[in-house]
């Protein structure tokens, strides 16, 4: 019999809970959660069932001071988990830093009122830990990233080259071991690197998906953006205004330049089975890169992070990958 969609959540939230986060009934837990949204409700309510002696708090009812009250009652190596339809604020406080610098594993779920219902399905598939795939095709991707002298996107008729080496590949790949923090946003599923050398990017590729002004996917027919020494430099004649008037934006501030160079793992995000919300697309089974200065996990001379406002992310549509003249993407398939 078919799972409904409520028992394939409460099964994927089981597996992200005990698997990826590693937490056990010793443990305590607490779930905070709004009910403004229906995927938040349906969300929130799988981790309930889950986790049915976790401490429940509802944001939209609860002070400041009894949410912090009942972080401190919690050990190092307990768990959060954040459910909300927009991104939870207590004025300025930024909880999930409080959370990390306790030692408490976090999971967060975010923003989720951006993705509309017919995406609900989408975003609850791609909850899936699937351990095996995430494990071994991200440290896969990132031994062969990190060696890798050249970068090769074929895009239809355009070929973009990344030469001269890549900084230290990060994964989003459910795998904590040795790491000072213990969670982070899911859904999960990403590779993510840049060049060593921000002007070593030169040529061009055909772009069908970017972010728009509120965060969420804006869809297109391909169009071809030119890159020269890492800078948008050009455009085809079918280029979106709305995509033109976001680089002559992030003009006026900073250089509009290509920094992330992303390799999406979750294969229940596609092009066809998408997500309106930007942040959680970018784990789709493809390429991503980030346009504009800002990136929070490589610094680079002459970029100063508290300046550094811009980071634009863009879906190529992408044929092939070589690094190093050997195929690593192709047909949609990562093919390690």
């Amino acid at each position: 019999m078919e799972l409904s969609l409520e028992e394939i959540a409460r099964q994927n939230v089981s597996h992200i809970v005990t698997q990826a986060l590693q937490h056990t009934s010793a443990q305590k837990a607490v779930i905070i959660f709004d009910t403004q949204f229906g995927l938040t409700r349906m969300v929130a309510n799988a981790y309930r069932v889950m986790l049915p002696d976790a401490v429940r708090i509802d944001f939209d009812m609860s002070s400041k001071e009894e949410i912090l009250a009942a972080f401190d009652l919690l050990s190092p190596g307990d768990l959060v988990i954040m459910v909300q339809s927009t991104n939870f604020r207590l004025n300025d406080f930024r909880i999930r830093l409080h959370l990390f610098a306790k030692k408490l594993k976090v999971i967060e779920h975010a923003r989720l009122a951006r993705n509309t219902e017919e995406t609900w399905a989408t975003y609850i598939h791609a909850l899936a830990y699937d351990q095996t795939w995430y494990h071994e095709t991200g440290h896969g991707l990132k031994n062969i990233l990190d060696s890798a002298q050249e970068l090769r996107y074929e895009s239809g008729d355009a070929v973009l080259v990344v030469k001269d080496g890549l900084e230290a590949a990060s994964l989003n790949i459910g795998d904590y071991t040795g790491m000072e923090n213990v969670g982070g946003s899911f859904p999960i599923g990403e590779v993510f690197t840049e060049a060593k050398d921000l002007t070593k990017l030169n040529g061009s590729v055909y772009i069908d998906i970017f972010a728009d002004t509120n965060f969420e996917i804006e869809k297109h027919e391909p169009f071809r953006v030119d890159i020269a020494e890492g800078l948008i430099v050009g455009y085809g004649e079918n280029t979106p205004q709305l995509f033109k008037d976001i680089i002559e934006k992030i003009k006026e501030e900073e250089r509009p330049i290509i920094r992330e160079l992303g390799f999406g793992l979750n294969r229940a995000i596609t092009r066809e089975n998408f997500l309106n919300d930007i942040t959680a697309f970018e784990r789709n089974l493809g390429m991503h890169f980030s346009i504009g200065e800002k990136h929070s996990i490589y610094k680079k001379p002459g970029i100063k992070a508290y300046k550094a406002r811009y980071h634009i992310d863009v879906f190529p549509v992408i044929d092939r990958v070589l690094a190093d003249g050997v195929v690593i993407f192709e047909d949609g398939r990562h093919m390690l």
